[in-house]
C-alpha cells in the first residue's frame, strides 16, 4: 500500500486580496510559515520517504520547511502545479466574480474551462495521473505531495467518486493535510482536512479568501 499525504501550503502574502494562481514570486507570509512549522512537527513521525512538490513558490517554501524537519530532498512534480488560472490570474476576487464566465465555473466545474486556462477536468487528469505514477514508483511506501487547494480537492473527489459539480462539499485548509491510501484493490479517502496546530494568538487572526 502506498500513503499519500497531500499537504495545501500554508498562507501566502496575496491571500484575501488576489488570485495567485501560477504567479511568479508569492511566498508565505509569517503566519504560513507557522502553520507548516506545525505541520512539520507532525509529520516528523510518519516515516516519509520521500516529499514531492508542485514548483510554485508557495508550495517550495512549504516543502522546504517540511524537508529540513524530516531530512528529506524535495523533487518537483509538474503535476501538483495549482490551476492555470488564465486570464483571471492576477486579477482581484471583486473583478474575477464580475465576468460573466464566473458563474459557470463556480457551478459547474465539469464542463467549465477557466478563460485562457485549464478545465477541472485537465486539472484532476494530471493529479490522477501523478498518484498512481508514483504508486509505481513507491509500492509500500508514505508519501508526501506538496499542492494546492482546487487541485488536491480534485484528487479526493475522484477517490471518493464525487462529481467535480461538488467540489465545495470538501474543505481543503490552507496547511492542511488530507490523506490518500492506494493499493491493488484500488484508492481510498482515510482523512480530509487535518489543520495545523496553531498557538492561540495565531489561530485568532485572520483567514480570509
Amino acid at each position: 500500500m502506498t500513503v499519500f499525504h497531500l499537504l495545501r501550503h500554508g498562507e501566502h502574502v496575496l491571500r484575501g486580496r488576489v488570485l495567485a494562481g501560477r504567479t511568479p514570486g508569492v511566498g508565505l507570509s509569517a503566519r504560513g510559515r507557522a502553520e507548516i512549522a506545525a505541520v512539520a512537527d507532525r509529520l516528523a513521525g510518519e516515516s516519509i520517504e520521500a516529499l514531492y512538490s508542485s514548483p510554485l513558490e508557495r508550495t517550495r517554501e512549504t516543502a522546504e520547511i517540511v524537508s529540513k524537519r524530516i531530512d528529506l530532498p524535495i523533487q518537483y512534480r509538474e503535476g501538483l502545479l495549482e490551476l492555470d488560472f488564465g486570464e483571471w490570474t492576477g486579477l482581484t476576487f471583486e473583478a474575477v466574480r464580475k465576468d460573466e464566465r464566473w458563474q459557470l465555473w463556480s457551478t459547474c466545474r465539469s464542463i467549465a474551462t477557466l478563460p485562457g486556462g485549464e478545465s477541472m477536468r485537465q486539472v484532476q487528469e494530471r493529479m490522477v495521473r501523478t498518484l498512481f505514477d508514483l504508486r509505481q514508483v513507491h509500492r509500500d511506501g508514505r508519501l508526501l505531495l506538496v499542492s494546492h487547494g482546487d487541485v488536491i480537492r480534485a484528487a479526493l473527489l475522484f477517490a471518493l467518486g464525487m462529481p467535480l459539480d461538488l467540489y465545495s462539499r470538501i474543505e481543503v485548509g490552507l496547511g492542511s493535510i488530507s490523506t490518500v491510501h492506494i493499493d491493488n484493490s484500488g484508492i481510498r479517502v482515510v482523512g480530509i482536512n487535518e489543520m495545523p496546530r496553531l498557538s492561540a494568538r495565531l489561530q485568532a487572526g485572520p483567514d480570509k479568501d
